[in-house]
């Protein structure tokens, strides 16, 4: 009878074990997540202003059509990646896909403001400051989110991973979140905005 009790109570403390790591897994997850939506909203930010820019350039722009274009097809195209990474933020197939398109829109946009750079009247424009102000405070709203981010993934990986964490962790399917990091040290600066001189 006494081995029936403490089996019953190994059992109990197994159960009430894996109910602690589940549950703070789940918190873990959900705080990745949280993190994840304050990128998404900054970013939606950006790709709300990019069309602003491309208008406001359009006039003085008038032969660099294609530039113009490319901007916004990469500024379509990080909004996609941005709406998948958004729906299941973590998995890793849809933040390299999110890391991707924000290397090509940082490059076509850096690409861009070096044409403005050669527009002194674009540059003096009201609306070209205000808007690239506007993009310069919301780029570093994206850093400080995606470091926020980046920390939240990685408490939630280094828990699940832990050894005996990782058990659990294993059969319920938690599985490791990608970080949003641009490995690419050249697409990893801000895109340059200039005030005027």
């Amino acid at each position: 009878m006494t081995f029936l009790w403490i089996l019953v109570a190994v059992v109990a403390l197994v159960l009430v074990y894996g109910i602690s790591r589940y549950n703070r897994l789940v918190t873990l997850r959900e705080r990745y997540r949280n993190a994840f939506s304050q990128i998404d909203v900054q970013l939606r930010r950006r790709y709300d202003l990019i069309p602003n820019l491309v208008d406001t350039a359009k006039g003085y722009l008038k032969h660099e059509r294609e530039t113009l274009e490319a901007v916004v097809r990469a500024r379509n195209e990080a909004l996609k990646a941005d709406t998948k990474a958004a729906a299941n933020p973590g998995e890793p197939e849809a933040m390299m896909g999110l890391v991707a398109a924000e290397q090509t829109l940082g490059g076509h946009l850096n690409r861009f403001f070096g044409l403005v750079e050669g527009y002194p009247e674009l540059r003096a424009n009201e609306t070209m400051l205000q808007l690239q102000e506007e993009l310069a405070s919301t780029e570093n709203r994206i850093a400080f989110a995606r470091q926020s981010y980046n920390d939240a993934v990685m408490r939630y990986n280094a828990t699940r991973g832990a050894v005996p964490t990782n058990v659990v962790a294993n059969a319920f399917r938690f599985g490791r979140a990608e970080f949003f990091q641009i490995d690419d040290d050249r697409e990893r600066a801000t895109p340059s905005v200039t005030f005027g001189d």
